[in-house]
């Protein structure tokens, strides 16, 4: 096994594809849903590749990032488009943060602070 120093390594993107190793009907539904979901539908490729670029923001997934940052500017996108996606993204993303804090806000309205 290779030295690694931490957990994400660029060239294991490529490897995705031998996830059907250990269960390869399972991977083949997994890869034709997949290709189902990404193709053109009322949402265009393009918009999708945003998308998916957005939620890999959000659950932070370097592999994610890297993908779709590269499917979306090969299907048009430029960099304003894709920095606004990352920033919606994030908004979401802190906008949950912010929510749960109501639970805070239970707790103290329950011990009465």
């Amino acid at each position: 096994m290779a030295d690694r120093d931490h957990y994400y390594h660029q060239h294991d993107l490529a490897r995705f594809g031998e996830i059907n190793r250990g269960a390869p009907e399972l991977a083949k539904k997994f890869f034709a849903w997949y290709g189902a979901v990404f193709a053109e539908g009322a949402l265009s490729a393009r918009e999708k590749s945003l998308i998916a670029l957005a939620v890999a923001h959000a659950i932070q997934c370097p592999y994610c990032i890297d993908a779709y940052a590269r499917d979306a500017l090969e299907k048009g996108s430029n960099l304003e488009q894709m920095t606004e996606a990352t920033h919606v993204a994030a908004a979401i993303r802190g906008g949950a943060s912010l929510m749960h804090g109501v639970q805070m806000l239970n707790h103290v309205d329950e011990l009465g602070m």
